[in-house]
């Protein structure tokens, strides 16, 4: 797996989303290439009036009608040190004035001298924080790549691993036929969202939908199957590998009773983890329906190798009751 590192500027930001959130730079232009890291977005009031203990300066910080009150009533001799030392804040990325309403003189003199950029938008500001909020979510998401290939089986986002030519895209395809859906072959990229939830989609949206199968060559999953067989994404809740079985002495053990619970670490998240050894004639499509089925079970609190082992329990203790009263 590869974890890659995300970064976005204020300048980038500008760019690709200039348009839609009605952005224009008015002061501190120098400054258009400080970083922004957090996706989550800060109201600046509590600062500007002195009380900056738990100031969040990674944050993009929006001033709106709100702040823009505190600009007209506070005493300058008070209000301007406290926005110049929120300004002195290296790691600040910018500030976003909405409503489209005219900055002070003071905010656009101390964002020029510190080169903090000064951003206005003609949104309104929950309008702004809402469609901002998104974009960043999806734009600094943690992210890694994974070899495998990525489907749906009744519902449930389930990734394929193990090593190549064992067999993941042929298992794929003969799921294809059994009616379930395909997102992604070979190069998978994973974003961590909100939550804990991981998104998976393909690396490349151009060649998503293709397939490589040995002694067959390129498959075009739409065009063979139907649009209504693909999906572009999907939130992954259970990974499953593939390993060949080589039989003898040192013969891998593989879970029997399903009463452990093994997970694998992705970006920092523990997915359900299943394990099934491949050898020729095993029907892995069936396997990895019922590993789908049971993993949902799962997800709503049901355990069925749990449940098992307490009517196993409370039947041996019955017929060893049974003994000792003769």
């Amino acid at each position: 797996m590869d974890l890659q590192k995300v970064d976005l500027t204020v300048d980038e930001l500008l760019k690709t989303k200039g348009n839609l959130l009605k952005l224009k730079a008015i002061a501190g232009k120098k400054g258009v290439n400080r970083v922004i890291r957090a996706f989550e977005v800060n109201r600046p009031g509590l600062a500007l009036l002195g009380q900056i203990d738990e100031f969040r300066a990674e944050r993009i910080q929006v001033i709106g009608r709100g702040e823009e009150g505190l600009f007209k009533k506070c005493d300058p001799k008070v209000f301007n040190p406290n926005l110049e030392r929120i300004l002195t804040h290296k790691e600040l990325p910018c500030f976003i004035i909405t409503w489209n309403m005219p900055a002070s003189r003071a905010l656009v003199n101390l964002c020029n001298r510190h080169g903090v950029p000064l951003l206005q938008s003609s949104l309104d500001t929950a309008h702004l924080v809402g469609e901002l909020t998104t974009f960043l979510e999806e734009r600094l998401a943690p992210m890694e790549y994974v070899h495998g290939v990525l489907v749906g089986v009744y519902g449930l986002g389930l990734l394929l691993t193990g090593e190549s030519g064992i067999g993941k895209s042929e298992c794929a395809l003969e799921l294809l036929k059994r009616g379930h859906l395909f997102v992604a072959d070979d190069l998978i990229r994973i974003k961590r969202f909100p939550g804990q939830v991981l998104i998976g989609e393909a690396a490349r949206r151009e060649f998503a939908h293709y397939v490589e199968v040995r002694g067959l060559g390129i498959i075009d999953v739409t065009s063979l199957f139907g649009i209504g067989s693909v999906m572009d994404r999907i939130p992954i809740e259970l990974v499953v590998s593939l390993e060949v079985w080589e039989r003898g002495p040192s013969t891998k053990k593989y879970e029997r009773v399903g009463l452990e619970d093994k997970t694998l670490s992705i970006l920092g998240v523990d997915m359900p983890h299943v394990k099934f050894p491949v050898y020729p004639g095993r029907n892995l499509a069936i396997l990895i329906e019922v590993a789908s089925l049971n993993q949902r079970l799962r997800n709503k609190g049901i355990n069925i190798a749990r449940d098992f082992q307490d009517k196993l329990l409370s039947h041996m203790n019955i017929q060893k009751k049974r003994v000792a009263d003769g």
